[in-house]
């Protein structure tokens, strides 16, 4: 069975960081895009980072540019999210999700094309 499993949320006070963790099991994702998103207005969720299977070549929402830096570990099946300077808006579910690419150095951005998700961590920014 696979899946992908988040951890590492939590209840943080503004300014302060997290690092959320996308643990995968039952394949391996190597050859997968990995991204983070979380729910947005008038969607029903929004990228937040990405991240090629290979090369590292990642985007960023410009609502999280330089306070958050998505990376990956492909021998432990892995994704993590380290999130910084964090404010209340960033409260939110973050979920984990994992989307085929014809080439391993391409960035995923619809979320139409992400076929494997977890089932959330919630992230809590208190003022």
């Amino acid at each position: 069975q696979v899946q992908l499993v988040e951890s590492g949320g939590g209840l943080v006070q503004a300014g302060g960081p997290l690092r959320p963790t996308c643990a995968a099991a039952g394949r391996t994702f190597s050859r997968y895009c990995k991204g983070w998103f979380r729910p947005a207005p008038g969607k029903e969720r929004e990228l937040v980072a990405a991240i090629s299977g290979s090369r590292g070549i990642t985007y960023y929402a410009d609502s999280v540019k330089d306070r958050f830096t998505i990376s990956r570990d492909n021998a432990k099946n892995t994704v993590y999210l380290q999130m910084n300077t964090l404010n209340p808006e960033d409260t939110a579910v973050y979920y984990c999700a994992a989307g085929w690419a014809a080439y391993t150095t391409v960035v995923v951005a619809t979320e139409k094309q992400y076929d494997y998700w977890g089932q959330g961590t919630q992230v809590t920014v208190s003022s």
